[in-house]
């Protein structure tokens, strides 16, 4: 069957004027279901005293011998009054639309159907009094909450209802989410009752009634760098305690995750991808749940010193990680403090003070690297002090193996890791007087003791000018990037001797008011420097496997440090190359620097575009919209096919016309053509003579 010509034409202003219709008589009045205010037949808002006078008259109404309501009618009336005649609930459910019990009505639906309305057992809602949140702490006034937000510290807010059931229910997660928040975030509590704040954090629907998509509890959260009251976010997941924890520290704080590993990915994809400058802190966990806020606080704060992972423990994989690493059980923390150092395990728990305390600890490997980071701290710049940060030191040694990552700067990382281990010991030996013939590494070990010596490895590939500055060289052997097939890998040891002039620090302090000497100082070194390098033989690690080989190059360092502290060396200053960073700053807040308004963003608009989709089903304005369209339509299409019908008519007419008017023929004689080709002569045609002809 063909489709009619006008049907095919005006087959948009149809569809239209079809959805239209369909959305007035169809869905919009399934998206406004009666209210309870209609079930008592009293008008809307109407007062606790209107609301007790319909119901009084309604149940008089059903001992009547003509009443005809049925049980399910007569549930919904007796649940509607008991809802519109309790203050918090009332006042939930006329300014937000909150019906928290709707499932004690659906179940005495259920239950009670079949059977006569005299069964039921009333009151309906006899819990909603036990439901209260009784144990609120820190509610937000209006002049609080400004005061709270203008803290420069991440804050999350509880909006809540004391009459709502799943506030009472979620009150006890809250106080575990407060605790694991500590020191990460503030907390506070919003009652509905305060209608100003309530009303601000709810979104506004097209008829500019305030509701929360989700119902309440609902949590909102203000980044660090919010001041205004209109920049918080949202919580969108579910309301269980691990998720609110990690939404606040990954989306508010911007601390990084620590991810899981097997014991078939933590070798190639953590310890093998990290950097070699890194200690490894391995956590075994026999739960699998996220990792404590202060743990990912820890994990960006040491960022440039350790690398993070956690293991979830399995008992069939407890020996290999016994054999490993020396876990025996979960939970267990393991530092791996570089190549050849034997793993650091602590088992059990740990509070946030005790875990830091740890992290200070071990921060650094056995043989810590040579950083831009952790020059100062370990004493081995020219710009700053020893370890010992003390004035009175004016000496201090740095004793580095520099060389390309690789085999053979492991093996001399390990041996020069051995003698300070040895050095340690010596200390340690002197103390208690058990030591014999510490002579020859007694400078050594006191230097060490006194935190005036300090062992580093660098790694010369990456800090290649300041690589070939100490040792005096071009960019091969230990510095400069490795060629291709260029195996010619040579670590070298050196130390380095710092020296204070007291007399030069005073003079620049003399002179700190003056700019231009300020500025020409700024990049001089304030600590004369001396590099000794160990000229000891090629086979350097086959002689440090052995303990005397240990001796060896301990009395190389002490006799160094002897010759150091007594002589009288003349003071000078060199420009030293800068170290370059190992690895570029993660900006981990980079997520919170461009929060908007909660709900302006294009991230928060698709994920409510499902939501905003159903919200137009409940738009009163949807239905007329549609059959104007299909009106405007309907008339845009039956304008321009009039017009094209009045052109191509007008176009068609001369068209006629021509067709019967014949056009003449001019005559081709005036031209120059021969007669024969000329117009023939009429046949009523005559010759008109002139009077004056010559034929007279």
């Amino acid at each position: 069957m063909a489709i009619p010509e006008e049907v095919r034409r005006y087959w948009l202003p149809i569809l239209f004027a079809a959805a239209g219709f369909l959305f007035q008589l169809l869905v919009l009045p399934k998206s406004f279901p009666p209210s309870h205010y209609d079930a008592l037949g009293v008008e809307r808002y109407a007062p606790v005293e209107r609301v007790v006078e319909a119901y009084e008259r309604l149940s008089k109404e059903w001992l009547a011998e003509t009443n005809h309501q049925s049980t399910v009618d007569i549930i919904k009336i007796r649940y509607a009054y008991e809802l519109l005649t309790n203050p918090i609930l009332k006042r939930d459910y006329d300014l937000f639309g909150l019906d928290q019990h709707m499932d004690v009505l659906e179940r005495v639906k259920e239950q009670y159907q079949k059977e006569h309305f005299l069964k039921i057992d009333l009151p309906l809602l006899k819990d909603s009094s036990v439901h209260s949140v009784d144990h609120a702490f820190n509610v937000l006034t209006y002049e609080s909450f400004l005061s709270a937000i203008a803290e420069n510290y991440p804050l999350l807010i509880l909006v809540y209802s004391k009459g709502s059931p799943r506030c009472a229910q979620f009150i006890e997660y809250w106080k575990q989410i407060d605790t694991r928040l500590d020191g990460l975030a503030n907390t506070a509590m919003i009652e509905l009752g305060d209608v100003q704040l309530a009303g601000h954090f709810a979104e506004k629907r097209f008829s500019k009634q305030p509701f929360f998509r989700n119902g309440i509890p609902a949590l909102v959260a203000y980044p660090a760098n919010c001041r205004s009251p209109s920049c918080y976010m949202r919580y969108p997941g579910e309301l269980s305690v691990d998720s609110v924890v990690d939404w606040v520290a990954s989306s508010i704080v911007g601390l990084p995750r620590i991810l899981y590993y097997s014991k078939e990915t933590l070798g190639p994809q953590f310890i093998g991808k990290t950097g070699p400058h890194k200690v490894k802190v391995i956590f075994f966990s026999s739960t699998g749940e996220r990792a404590l806020p202060f743990l990912r606080q820890a994990a960006q704060e040491y960022s440039s010193y350790a690398s993070f992972a956690f293991v979830l423990w399995r008992e069939e994989e407890s020996q290999i990680w016994w054999n490993s690493l020396g876990v025996e059980s979960a939970p267990a923390i393991v530092f791996l403090k570089g190549p050849g150092a034997k793993p650091v395990v602590y088992h059990g728990t740990f509070s946030k003070s005790e875990f830091t305390e740890i992290m200070k600890e071990h921060k650094h490997q056995e043989l810590p690297q040579l950083r831009s980071d952790t020059s100062l701290e370990l004493g081995c710049d020219a710009r700053g002090h020893s370890r010992a940060r003390k004035e009175d030191t004016m000496i201090w040694y740095c004793v580095i193996v520099a060389g390309r990552p690789g085999v053979e700067l492991s093996n001399k990382r390990q041996i020069l890791r051995k003698a300070q281990d040895q050095l340690i010991s010596s200390v340690d030996a002197s103390t208690t007087g058990s030591a014999n013939d510490l002579v020859d590494v007694s400078s050594a070990a006191t230097a060490l003791k006194d935190d005036r010596l300090t062992f580093v490895w660098l790694d010369g590939e990456l800090q290649k000018k300041i690589c070939a500055f100490y040792l005096a060289t071009d960019f091969n052997g230990a510095c400069g990037p490795r060629g291709f097939g260029d195996d010619n890998d040579k670590p070298e040891v050196f130390i380095v001797r710092f020296q204070r002039n007291a007399t030069y620090e005073a003079l620049k302090a003399e002179k700190k008011n003056n700019l231009i000497e300020t500025l020409q100082g700024q990049d001089a070194a304030d600590a004369s420097q001396l590099v000794a390098r160990y000229n000891g033989p090629d086979e350097i690690q086959e002689y440090f496997r052995l303990f005397w080989a240990f001796w060896q190059i301990k009395r190389w360092i002490s006799k160094i440090i002897t010759d150091g502290d007594i002589r009288e060396i003349p003071y000078f200053t060199s420009k030293v190359p800068d170290l370059l960073p190992e690895e570029t700053r993660k900006e981990w807040l980079s997520g919170t620097k461009s929060i908007r308004s909660a709900g302006k963003s294009l991230k928060e608009r698709v994920q409510n575009s499902g939501f905003n989709f159903r919200e137009y089903l409940t738009d009163p304005r949807v239905g007329p919209t549609l059959l104007l369209c299909a009106c405007i339509s309907w008339g845009t299409i039956w304008f321009k096919h009039s017009q094209s019908t009045k052109n191509s008519s007008q176009a068609e007419a001369p068209k006629d016309k021509a067709a019967k008017r014949r056009r003449p023929k001019l005559s081709t004689s005036l031209f120059g053509q021969p007669e024969s080709v000329a117009d023939p002569e009429p046949k009523d045609a005559r010759q008109w003579e002139m009077e004056d002809s010559d034929s007279d």
